[in-house]
């Protein structure tokens, strides 16, 4: 069997947790943000853990962890 190969935009992008969760970064928090609330803003802060049907389809990118 060939090696599999981790897709390199998603090792950049995600990160895998202890317990196998995937973070990512929040999205809407580029540009244009004089149009969202500050509460938006500041609930935007950090990272997220994706919901698992997301998650699902990042692991199968990242085959390695």
């Amino acid at each position: 069997m060939p090696k599999l190969k981790t897709k390199s935009g998603a090792k950049k992008r995600f990160k895998l947790t202890a317990t196998g969760k995937v973070k990512a970064g929040v999205a809407g928090k580029r540009h244009r943000l004089i149009s969202h609330n500050g509460k938006y803003i500041r609930s935007n802060r950090g990272t997220k853990v994706l919901n698992d049907s997301d998650a699902r389809i990042v692991k199968s990118y990242m085959p390695n962890g």
